[in-house]
């Protein structure tokens, strides 16, 4: 019976044993290999022994992870304060540098992206922040890749999602907003009295060659007044018909 217990307990043993030697690594997972406290190597996916006692390991997931930058307060190079926030897209490609060169490396490159969103937007003005979203998103992501590939991190994307303004500066940029309309306005309507008066001087440059023509225009202008239910019609006279009267001299 004692030998009965002893069988039993050293087969409950033998398969905690085997239970902390055996892991299984999914097709996007790493295991870190350690030796006593050494590094020996990365492995799987699939399945692996160690030796227990001896070896440890640190499982690494290469996924593209999703980082949420917290908001930032930023001064723009024109000076105004904005609120910006983002989103990081990173994955590391390096499982031995990324849990030996660093502590923790998603810690890591989320306070490097909150240094790195004030650094880039604050060389940049206001109207760069709101109207230049790709080449802003691309300056912090080359940024950021510089810094972490030292880690073993890869920063494939940066997404700035909002940036807040001041009550304040939303309506100075309203303001400007109708500014600017209302000078493109006069600026068409001045382009367009500048056409007008070139088509009236060569109207009347080739009316002028032509008095048959101008007495056509005469006799359309007249069609036109008649067409309107006027109870007074103003004819205007010719010029050329009191230019006999108006050279005649009284006699002395």
């Amino acid at each position: 019976m004692f030998w009965g217990f002893g069988s039993f307990g050293f087969l409950f043993l033998l398969l905690l044993v085997l239970a902390s030697a055996i892991f299984i690594f999914r097709e996007y997972e790493r295991c870190v290999v350690f030796t006593l406290g050494r590094f020996t190597g990365v492995k799987g996916p699939g399945l692996i022994f160690i030796i227990p006692g001896i070896q440890q390991v640190v499982r690494v997931d290469l996924r593209t992870v999703v980082l949420e930058v917290p908001t930032q307060d930023v001064i723009s190079r024109d000076n105004v304060s904005v609120r910006v926030n983002a989103v990081v897209y990173l994955r590391v490609i390096d499982p031995q540098r990324a849990i030996i060169e660093v502590a923790n490396y998603m810690n890591a490159t989320s306070q490097l992206a909150q240094t790195m969103l004030r650094s880039v937007l604050g060389k940049h003005q206001l109207d760069d922040l709101l109207a230049e979203r790709e080449k802003l998103n691309l300056d912090i992501q080359q940024a950021l890749d510089a810094q972490t590939d030292s880690w073993g991190i890869k920063v494939s994307n940066v997404e700035i999602k909002q940036v807040d303004l001041t009550e304040s500066m939303i309506r100075a940029i309203a303001r400007q907003a109708e500014a600017e309309r209302e000078r493109r306005a006069k600026v068409i309507h001045a382009e367009g009295e500048l056409q007008a008066s070139e088509k009236l001087y060569l109207a009347a440059q080739i009316l002028a060659q032509e008095p048959q023509a101008i007495m056509l225009r005469y006799l359309e202008t007249l069609t036109v007044i008649g067409s309107d239910k006027n109870t007074t019609v103003v004819f205007p006279l010719p010029m050329d018909l009191l230019a006999a009267f108006i050279d005649k001299k009284p006699k002395t």
